[in-house]
C-alpha cells in the first residue's frame, strides 16, 4: 500500500490515523499477528465482513447527532470508498460497507475533516453512547441528557483506562422515565432525575448498572435512584477500571459487565468502584450544559397553500410520525426506514429538506430511523410533500410494522441465517393481512442474525435470532428461526426481557407471526398489551401454541433455502481471519506492547496528563507480567489474576519496596494521580521493564543450552 499524508488540525486524530496506515502496513508484512491487528482496527471502527477481502467500517455518531455537513460528508466518503449505501445501527451508528482495508486510513481522514470520527466504534471500547432522539425537545423529560451524554463521549473517546478492556461496555442517556433508550440494558443507563434538597432542585441521574443483551440476556440493576449530575461521569470512570481489572478475558461470552455483576454481586462491584476514586482525575465533573445546546432554528417561509395528494396517508403520518415538542409551536417529525438502509442519492435530497424545513440537528434513532427537529406547524405539509417524493413518508414509526434487523447474513461473518429475509417477508404480511398494524405498536418485531442481539430481538413482543436445524432423516442443515416472546414494555412501563420460545425453520415465519398475532387478537383482554397477556398466559402456552411448526417431518424441498438467497444449499459460515501462517513470538509482542505503553505514559507525563500516565503504566506492568507468565501454563482470565500469579511465581526475583508485586501495581488506586506519584510510578515500571527483559533473555539461554 502506499503511504499517505494527512494535515488535520488537530494533531491527536492525525497521530491516530497515521498510526492505523502503520499498523495495516506491518500487518501486511506479517510483522503484528492476526489477532493483535484485529483488536487495533476494531477500536479505529474496522470490521472484517462476510465477503473477503473488504471491511464494513462503523462511523461512530455520539448520541446521533448529525449536521447537515456531517451527513454531505459521510454521503462522499461512503461514494468515493463504498458503494453509495449508508446503514443506521440500534447504537445510533452509521456503517458502510465493501471498503478496502487500505483505504481505511484515507476514509477516517476525509470525515474528520467535519468532526466525525471512527475511533471506538467497534472493539473492546466503550463503544458509541446512545441516547434517546427525543433528548432535548421531549415534553415529559426533566430536562435534557444531549450535554450529559456528549461530556460522557469526549471524556472516554481514547482514555487510557478503556482501550483493551476485556469486552465493550455500553452506555445510554434516557430522556426521561419512559426509558426510550432503554438504559435497562446498558452496561451504564442514565434516567434524569429533578430532586428538591435543602430548597434547591438539583439535577441527577437514576444510573442501571450492568445490563446487556446478547445470548445471555441481563437487566440491569440499580445502583443509585439518584446520583447528583457532577458525579455521574467520574462514577462511570470508576466502573470501567474495575471492569478492566477485575473483569474476564479468557472466555468472551464471559466478559461482560453483567457476569461481573452476577458473580461478585451489587456490594461489591460498589466498593471497587468506591475504591477507585483516590485514583479519578476527577472527583467531580461539572458539566457545560448550554455546549450543545445551540439550536439554529428554520427560517420561517410565507402562507403559502400546500396540497396534499394523499390526504390519508397524511393523516396516519400525522398521527404516527409527528409529535408536538416541548417548545411551543415545533414539531418533531419521525423518518421511518426500512432496516435504516438509505443511499446517499437520497440523503442528499434530505439534507436539502433539512435546510429547507428542520433545524440543523438531524438525530439517528435506535430504532433504525431519523429525527427531525423544530418543524414549523404550517411547514408540515411541505415537509410531507418533500419527504414523500424520497419515500421518507411512510407512516407508522416505531409501529409493528416499523421491523428493526441488524444486516446479518447479507455482510456479518456471525450471521447465521438471514435476518433482512425474514424481515421483508413479515413487512409484507402485516402490508398484506394486518393494515392495522402499521400505524400500530401492539407487537415490536427485532431481528438478529445470531444470539449476539445486534437487532435487540431480546427486547422484542416477537422477537427472532437467525439459527439453524438439522433434519435427523436427511442428516441436512436447514436455516431457522428462533423465536422469542415476551419481551420490551408492559401497560405500566416496565421493562421484560423475551423469553426462548421455540426454534422453527425459517420458511414458516410467517405462520408463526399469524398464530401469535391471532392468538392475541381473540383472547385478550380490551387494550390489554401483549407483554401482559404472554406473562398472563406463560411460555408454554405459546409453545405449544406453536409447537406444530417445529415438525420437522413435512420439509418441502424450500424449507432447505434461506430467504431470498441466491445458494442453491444452507450451510453454516465459518469465520476466517484476515491473515493466516504468520508466526508470531507471542511473548515478545506483549514485551513490545509493554514498551510501547511506557512510551504513551511518557508522552502523557510530558503533556501534564498524569492519570493517563499512571494508567499507561499500569497497563504496561500487567502487558509485561503477563509475558513471563504465557509458559506458566496458569489461567489467566483478568488481569488481577496476571498481576496476583506473577506475584507468586516471581515476588522472589524481585525486590518490591512494597514487598508484593500486588501491592507495588496497585499503588494505582492508593494514590491520588498527582504529578510526584506519576513520575514515580512510570520511573518503576521502567526499571521493571528492563529486569523483564533479563529474565527473557536468561529464559531463552537456558532453552537454546
Amino acid at each position: 500500500m502506499r503511504s499517505f499524508r494527512t494535515e488535520l488540525e488537530n494533531p491527536t486524530v492525525e497521530k491516530d490515523i497515521l498510526d492505523l496506515e502503520k499498523k495495516i502496513r506491518l500487518f501486511h508484512e506479517g510483522q503484528i499477528d492476526d489477532d493483535k491487528f484485529r483488536s487495533l482496527r476494531l477500536a479505529r471502527g474496522v470490521y472484517g465482513q462476510r465477503q473477503p477481502g473488504v471491511q464494513m467500517i462503523r462511523i461512530k455518531i455520539p448520541y446521533g447527532k448529525l449536521t447537515v455537513r456531517q451527513l454531505d460528508r459521510i454521503c462522499a466518503v461512503s461514494d468515493e470508498y463504498s458503494n453509495g449505501k449508508l446503514h443506521i445501527t440500534t447504537r445510533q451508528d452509521i456503517q458502510i460497507h465493501y471498503v478496502s482495508l487500505d483505504d481505511s486510513p484515507k476514509l477516517w481522514h476525509e470525515l474528520e475533516k467535519d468532526e466525525v470520527t471512527l475511533r471506538e466504534a467497534c472493539g473492546n471500547t466503550v463503544r458509541n453512547i446512545t441516547a434517546s432522539e427525543l433528548a432535548g425537545i421531549d415534553p415529559a423529560e426533566p430536562f435534557d441528557v444531549t450535554p450529559y451524554a456528549h461530556a460522557a463521549f469526549e471524556y472516554f473517546l481514547r482514555n487510557p483506562i478503556c482501550q483493551e478492556m476485556g469486552r465493550k461496555f455500553k452506555i445510554a442517556f434516557s430522556s426521561s422515565v419512559e426509558d426510550t433508550a432503554f438504559a435497562f440494558i446498558h452496561d451504564v443507563g442514565a434516567i434524569p432525575v429533578v430532586k428538591t434538597i435543602d430548597g434547591e432542585e438539583r439535577r441527577g441521574f437514576k444510573v442501571l448498572i450492568g445490563g446487556g443483551l446478547g445470548a445471555q440476556p441481563r437487566m440491569a440493576e440499580t445502583a443509585y435512584e439518584f446520583l447528583e449530575e457532577e458525579k455521574l461521569i467520574p462514577f462511570t470512570e470508576a466502573l470501567v477500571r474495575v471492569f478492566d481489572r477485575h473483569g474476564e478475558r479468557n472466555r468472551r461470552m464471559k466478559a461482560r459487565m453483567k457476569f461481573l455483576l452476577q458473580d461478585i454481586g451489587l456490594e461489591e462491584l460498589l466498593r471497587l468502584a468506591e475504591e477507585e476514586r483516590l485514583a479519578l482525575k476527577n472527583k467531580e465533573i461539572w458539566v457545560d450544559r448550554s455546549k450543545v445546546d445551540q439550536v439554529i432554528l428554520p427560517k420561517e417561509v410565507s402562507n403559502v397553500e400546500v396540497s396534499i395528494e394523499d390526504q390519508d396517508k397524511f393523516e396516519k403520518w400525522s398521527k404516527a410520525n409527528v409529535f408536538e415538542q416541548k417548545q411551543e409551536g415545533f414539531y418533531g417529525v419521525l423518518v421511518r426506514l426500512k432496516l435504516g438502509n438509505f443511499d446517499t442519492t437520497i440523503a442528499r435530497k434530505l439534507i436539502d429538506i433539512v435546510k429547507d424545513y428542520a433545524a440543523d440537528d438531524i438525530r439517528l434513532t435506535i430504532r433504525q430511523g431519523i429525527l427531525l427537529k423544530y418543524v414549523r406547524k404550517e411547514n408540515l405539509k411541505a415537509l410531507f410533500n418533500a419527504l414523500n417524493e424520497i419515500g421518507f413518508a411512510e407512516p407508522g414509526y416505531d409501529s409493528t410494522a416499523d421491523i428493526t434487523a441488524c444486516p446479518g447474513t447479507d455482510t456479518c461473518v456471525l450471521g447465521i441465517s438471514s435476518s433482512t429475509g425474514i424481515a421483508r417477508v413479515l413487512g409484507d404480511l402485516i402490508k398484506e393481512e394486518y393494515p392495522d398494524l402499521l400505524t400500530e405498536d401492539t407487537f415490536k418485531i427485532k431481528i438478529s442474525g445470531c444470539p449476539n442481539a445486534c437487532g435487540q430481538h431480546t427486547i422484542a413482543q416477537f422477537g427472532i435470532h437467525g439459527s439453524s436445524l438439522r433434519n435427523k432423516a436427511n442428516k441436512m442443515l436447514l436455516p431457522a428461526a428462533q423465536i422469542l416472546l415476551g419481551g420490551g414494555f408492559d401497560g405500566e412501563n416496565n421493562p421484560h426481557i423475551a423469553d426462548k420460545v421455540i426454534k422453527i425453520p425459517s420458511k414458516r415465519i410467517q405462520d408463526a407471526f399469524r398464530t401469535v398475532v391471532d392468538d392475541h387478537e381473540e383472547n385478550s383482554t380490551e387494550g390489554e398489551y401483549f407483554v401482559d397477556y404472554y406473562k398472563r398466559q406463560g411460555k408454554d402456552y405459546f409453545y405449544e401454541l406453536l409447537k406444530h411448526l417445529a415438525d420437522l417431518e413435512s420439509l418441502e424441498p424450500q424449507d432447505y433455502l434461506d430467504w431470498y438467497t441466491e445458494e442453491d444449499k444452507f450451510q453454516l459460515h465459518k469465520a476466517v481471519g484476515e491473515c493466516a501462517g504468520v508466526i508470531i513470538d507471542l511473548v515478545q509482542t506483549l514485551i513490545f506492547e509493554a514498551e510501547e505503553k511506557v512510551g504513551w505514559a511518557n508522552e502523557a507525563f510530558e503533556n501534564g496528563l498524569y492519570a493517563d500516565a499512571v494508567y499507561h503504566s499500569y497497563a504496561a506492568y500487567v502487558s509485561a507480567a503477563k509475558a513471563l507468565l504465557l509458559d506458566k501454563k496458569v489461567k489467566l482470565n483478568s488481569q488481577m489474576t496476571v498481576i496476583s500469579r506473577f506475584a507468586e511465581h516471581y515476588d522472589d526475583q524481585f525486590n518490591f519496596a512494597e514487598g508484593s508485586f500486588v501491592d507495588h501495581v496497585l499503588r494505582i488506586n492508593k494514590h491520588e494521580p498527582t504529578k510526584e506519584f506519576a513520575e514515580v510510578y512510570f520511573s518503576e515500571v521502567k526499571v521493571f521493564l528492563n529486569d523483564i527483559d533479563k529474565i527473557r533473555k536468561q529464559d531463552l539461554a537456558a532453552e537454546e543450552a
